[in-house]
């Protein structure tokens, strides 16, 4: 049913895969889909925030990135699951329906915490996802 799977992941903390990542091997395993784990590192390259930065903090913050991705994978998804490793900048939403769509994922499976009022205000991440992505979104809850 589901040929690619893209499964979201913050390295800074383990409540935003905790319980998604077990969701999403299993249902890698069952339809022998292809796991794409995406993280997506925060876009410095504002003028008033970016100036105060060395001119190659981005390049060298998405290469540790990578290589975290690279060890919470093998660290974390068992040999027998096809994996993809995706680094994304910018704006968490935007970062993960561009790379849900360049993929043509079936399924992003993404954790979510239970709203405050400042989401209802705001719109949380997850919740963003759900209303523009061309795919189905399994949301975990913490």
């Amino acid at each position: 049913m589901f040929k690619d799977i893209l499964l979201t992941v913050d390295l800074e903390h383990d409540s935003s895969w905790r319980r998604a990542l077990p969701i999403a091997l299993a249902q890698a395993k069952t339809f022998g889909s292809r796991l794409h784990v995406l993280t997506v590192v925060p876009d410095y390259g504002l003028s008033m925030v970016g100036q105060y930065f060395p001119a190659n903090y981005e390049t060298k913050l998405k290469e540790e990135t990578t290589k975290r991705l690279h060890d919470f994978v093998r660290d974390h998804v068992p040999e027998d699951v096809a994996v993809q490793h995706c680094v994304g900048g910018g704006r968490i939403y935007d970062s993960i329906l561009d790379f849900a769509e360049r993929l043509k994922v079936d399924l992003i499976v993404m954790a979510a915490h239970r709203p405050e009022l400042r989401d209802y205000l705001l719109g949380p991440n997850a919740a963003r996802v759900v209303r523009h992505a061309k795919c189905s979104v399994l949301v975990v809850r913490e």
